[in-house]
């Protein structure tokens, strides 16, 4: 099991997928990474060298990733909430961001129904 980022890789998964358990790391940019780096994607993470991991360490260690992206995420978020703009209040009300209804739907945002009185 590599650690890149403060990250344990999953160890049984090619190179392509175990990257994006890091988080800011989506597909595109894992695959992006192995082409940079010229580490076939297929390849299992428990199956790469020494090198190619401190490789996979360095190219990643110049993206903005894991506690630094989420603190970021987070301070965007913030500030939004700061300034009273639209989206900070569905932030802060923990309504849904970007537009989708709420007569139905949106319970993943809005949690559990509450109970109806009859």
């Amino acid at each position: 099991m590599a650690r890149i980022a403060g990250v344990n890789v999953p160890a049984n998964k090619h190179v392509s997928i175990g990257l994006t358990s890091i988080y800011g790391i989506g597909r595109s940019l894992a695959l992006k990474i192995c082409k940079e780096t010229g580490i076939d994607p297929q390849t299992k993470v428990k199956d790469l060298m020494d090198s190619e991991v401190e490789q996979l360490r360095t190219c990643i260690s110049q993206l903005v990733v894991e506690g630094d992206l989420r603190r970021e995420v987070a301070m965007s978020i913030k500030r939004l909430m700061d300034m009273g703009m639209y989206r900070g209040l569905r932030h802060r009300r923990g309504l849904p961001v970007r537009g989708q209804r709420t007569k139905t739907n949106a319970r993943t945002r809005k949690g559990p129904t509450r109970a109806v009185r009859r």
